[in-house]
């Protein structure tokens, strides 16, 4: 068998590898939110039950070591590809019917276990089809696109959706057509995956990479130099975020009344969908470009208050109830660039904790830590909104972010990892 060589076409495969990881999970855990809230269905039952569509996210390093065991990453992110596409054809299908909430929830399931397995797939393949050096300097090109699967989903098609609601005068024909068409863009995506990834696995050159048994993998993952200050790291590193994902879009969509801007759904899709793309990608780009070049050390402080202080301005849009363009924009414009440049240092993270044998199976395991410190809180949002109100919601989302900065101060990782060495621009 012919293996590609290590970094190779790097540039190629890793925008489309990690665009399409990120179209799924936005369309599942946000755009699902956007779309039943225009659909008729109440904030509180939106955060509970699309919270609860995180669950595959917490529960992959369950499954990960099969992706470890068997097969290779590349087969397995592939067909997990094509099963995201059938399943949001299926919610584009059944969203007509009576049964429409119970009905596309499954469907959003089915997506979600398929997402999670392709995550694990893609990661793995990332890490081992790079080294450590091209790791570091492409977490913020990974990132990137990553973000820019997210504001191609929450930006493009739902102004998309909005289009269809004003020209139909008919939301559920409007989401319904939606859905389908975010079908056939996972189709054309996994195909183009299909003809862009090299084939780098061998485990016959390559049984290092392959851990001895399933039970072996988590045992080694808890056995960690100071696990347990690493995972309430990852728990609480967007416990601020992780409730105002969920709340953000129906707080721009809800009535003047309720305490909303009562902005319409092609507005916010086009908020998110312009100026979102061209900050999240700034600050995705400098955010690895800066830990490449200094280490993570440096950066960790700043990037953390990068991805929080944004929500302070949530909780002025909310107090002050203000509906001016600008003011929303320029919210939009600090937070999408402050969560892409905040977001790299958490990614590069993650990388060094699962650094070592299995460390497919172990990036699984602490992005599931990851899922799980966004699915509680979001699962309690909407709640949470209902009974403080919008402005108080996002007072609360300000307050929220504080324990991460005192978990940080206990938190021991080289100074310059991620740093680009010398030998690493060869």
């Amino acid at each position: 068998m012919n293996v590609a060589p290590k970094d190779k076409n790097a540039w190629l495969w890793i925008p489309f590898l990690y665009f399409t990881q990120g179209i799924p999970y936005i369309l599942v855990v946000t755009v699902s939110v956007i779309m039943y809230k225009r659909l008729g269905i109440g904030n509180a039952e939106i955060g509970l039950y699309t919270s609860w569509l995180y669950l595959p996210w917490v529960l992959k390093p369950l499954w990960s070591p099969l992706v470890d065991l068997n097969g290779t990453k590349r087969t397995w992110f592939l067909v997990m590809q094509l099963i995201i596409s059938l399943a949001f054809l299926g919610i584009g299908l059944f969203l007509p019917s009576n049964s429409f909430f119970i009905i596309t929830l499954a469907f959003f399931w089915m997506a979600a276990f398929a997402s999670a397995t392709n995550d694990i797939a893609s990661d793995g393949y990332y890490m081992l089809g790079l080294t450590q050096k091209k790791q570091s300097f492409f977490i913020g090109v990974r990132s990137t696109f990553y973000r820019l699967a997210m504001v191609t989903g929450q930006g493009l098609l739902v102004i998309f959706a909005g289009f269809l609601e004003n020209k139909y005068g008919d939301n559920t024909k409007a989401w319904s057509l939606t859905m389908i068409s975010a079908s056939a863009l996972m189709f054309i995506l996994t195909i183009a995956n299909f003809f862009s990834t090299p084939k780098f696995e061998n485990t016959k050159v390559e049984p290092a990479e392959k851990p001895e048994g399933f039970l072996e993998v988590f045992a080694s993952f808890f056995k960690k130099n100071q696990i347990g200050i690493a995972l309430l790291f990852i728990l609480t590193y967007r416990l601020g975020e992780s409730q105002l994902v969920k709340m953000a879009s129906p707080f721009l969509l809800d009535k003047l009344e309720v305490g909303g801007l009562e902005y319409s759904t092609e507005a916010v899709g086009t908020i998110y969908g312009t100026v979102g793309i061209i900050m999240l990608s700034l600050g995705g780009i400098v955010g690895g470009i800066l830990i490449s070049r200094d280490g993570l050390k440096k950066w960790m402080l700043p990037m953390l208050l990068a991805l929080n202080l944004p929500n302070a301005l949530y909780a002025i849009l909310a107090v002050t109830q203000t509906t001016s363009i600008y003011a929303v924009v320029g919210t939009v414009v600090l937070e999408q660039f402050g969560y892409g440049f905040g977001f790299t240092a958490f990614l590069m993270y993650l990388i060094f904790v699962a650094e070592g044998i299995s460390k497919t199976s172990h990036y699984a395991i602490a992005t599931g830590f990851m899922a799980l410190g966004m699915m509680l809180p979001g699962m309690v949002s909407g709640y949470i909104q209902e009974w403080l109100g919008y402005d108080g919601f996002f007072i609360w989302v300000v307050i929220a972010a504080i324990p991460a900065f005192l978990v940080l101060k206990f938190l021991k990782y080289p100074a310059d990892y991620g740093k680009k060495t010398i030998e690493s621009n060869v």
